[in-house]
């Protein structure tokens, strides 16, 4: 047999992404497979669980296309995260649609929760700000609708699980879930590792009818239906999407931060333990092994989907519109991509959209620019909150695929004043699981993992402090003007 490959699924939100990995840590074959995403009510996105399935097998397939099935030693998940689904334990045919991390249907539930007490009980045991954007309050809302009276969910009939709970129950066995995705659904107590029950109590979800939390390296079932691999091959991590890019670009210790750029950005870097954090930032399980591995995180919601939404307006691509934006001139138009508030280190769901400095002849590269500076200033504005509570940041990684657009990671490097490092290879969800993979199947050791070669491409900023000023200034005059409350209807 030929050498041993690790078989890299990385389940995102508008895609599902396969990589084969080497031994010498090189991508030898990838797959992918696309997902659509539905808005039935305005402020809702729903997914379909067998499609995000069906995304898996058909991306497992065309990765493995001209290889051998045989070679592959192992596999890693990296799923999203704080979306939600219920399903029936018993066949586990799915009750609901995936109901988003992008979904702002229980918006008005939350505000219904929200007291003093209620919001630092929530932030006390689960790191997280009450917020729509985590589960507990989806799983609320499956339940009153599916389950109103608990019944099924209290004797364990019903299942409610994130992607890497669905994707691991196609396997078969337990429920389960993985420590770091558990820790996103705004339940679990992040000191105890474990299910907190006065969180439980706030959302009124039924312990019965949760997964059982396992480390990131499991155990887990071994993956069948995914031909044309054997039933069999063993899954060894499990991460969420940000937790494993983090870990691609070789965190291991605090003081190393990325940014992943996606339909959202993710701001995240690891920290010496549970600790006070900035108001705006999250704490949150990066991985667990032999321990837990905490991190303080910054949730963006639209950075990648900014740019959709005008391609749109323009029946342009993204592609389109971010050449645009690269050959344009900043012409002080700020867009405040306010489409379900924003996110951190605000947190503030009332936001609104905003255009500002609007003038005769903003065109479509300039509207392009400023979708892509959107992006860029609210990762400056979390790793701003970020360093309030490490300090100093050096430098910024980064990857996702927007971070291939040169013209955003210069715009990025040139908000921060500092240097941004781009990874080599986009697919760093995918990477930082196989590297946990191939650890656990004895593909290297982790003297070796760390010294595989992770290429770079290094953006200094080249503009003067001042002007830089002058743009961060800019942009925050318009996220203040972009959450003013609205006057009270009399």
């Amino acid at each position: 047999m030929r050498a041993p490959l690790i078989l890299a699924i990385d389940q995102g939100t508008s895609a599902t992404k396969c990589v084969l990995v080497g031994a010498d840590g090189a991508i030898v074959a990838r797959g992918a497979a696309p997902l659509g995403e539905a808005h039935p009510e305005p402020g809702w996105v729903e997914q379909d669980a067998a499609e995000i399935w069906a995304s898996v097998q058909s991306a497992t397939a065309r990765c493995l296309e001209n290889i051998d099935p045989a070679r592959v030693a192992a596999i890693g998940i990296a799923s999203q995260r704080e979306s939600l689904l219920l399903w029936e334990r018993d066949g586990g045919a799915p009750v609901s649609k995936l109901l988003s991390w992008q979904d702002q249907r229980t918006a008005a539930q939350c505000e219904a929760l929200r007291t003093a007490a209620s919001e630092a009980l929530v932030r006390a045991r689960s790191g997280l700000p009450l917020d729509p954007m985590f589960s507990a309050a989806k799983a609320r809302w499956l339940l009153d609708t599916y389950d109103p009276d608990r019944r099924r969910a209290r004797a364990g009939a019903l299942c409610l699980g994130t992607v890497d709970s669905w994707l691991l129950s196609r396997f078969g066995g337990d429920h389960l879930i993985e420590a770091g995705n558990a820790a996103r659904t705004q339940l679990l107590n992040v000191a105890t590792i474990d299910w907190d029950d006065d969180l439980l109590a706030l959302f009124a979800v039924p312990r019965a009818a949760l997964p059982r939390i396992h480390a990131s390296t499991g155990p887990f079932p071994a993956a069948r239906g995914l031909a044309p691999l054997p039933d069999g091959v063993p899954v060894l991590p499990v991460l969420g999407d940000s937790h494993a890019a983090l870990y691609a670009h070789g965190a291991r210790s605090p003081g190393q931060v990325k940014a992943t750029y996606g339909t959202g950005s993710s701001v995240m870097g690891l920290l010496a333990g549970p600790e006070n954090l900035d108001p705006g930032m999250c704490l949150t399980i990066a991985w667990q092994t032999d321990r837990p591995c905490y991190a303080a995180e910054g949730n963006i919601r639209a950075s990648g989907a900014t740019l959709r939404w005008l391609a749109q307006l323009f029946g342009r691509t993204p592609e389109e519109l971010a050449a645009f934006a690269a050959v344009s001139d900043a012409t002080g138009v700020v867009l405040i991509p306010g489409f379900t508030g924003l996110g951190a280190p605000y947190w503030d769901r009332d936001a609104v959209g905003l255009l500002a400095n609007l003038r005769l002849d903003t065109g479509p590269a300039e509207l392009a620019r400023a979708a892509l500076d959107a992006m860029v200033q609210q990762v400056a504005d979390v790793v701003a909150a970020l360093e309030r509570t490490t300090g100093p940041i050096p430098a910024l990684h980064a990857d996702g695929g927007p971070s291939r657009s040169d013209a955003l990671m210069q715009m990025q490097a040139d908000a921060l004043g500092r240097p941004v490092l781009r990874a080599g290879d986009a697919e760093l969800s995918a990477l930082g699981v196989a590297h946990m993979a191939g650890l656990g199947a004895g593909l290297w050791s982790e003297a070796a993992l760390d010294a595989l070669p992770r290429a770079a491409d290094r953006f200094a900023p080249n503009i003067a402090p001042a002007a830089r000023a002058a743009a961060r200034a800019r942009w925050q005059h318009a996220v203040a003007r972009a959450r003013i409350p609205p006057p009270h209807a009399p």
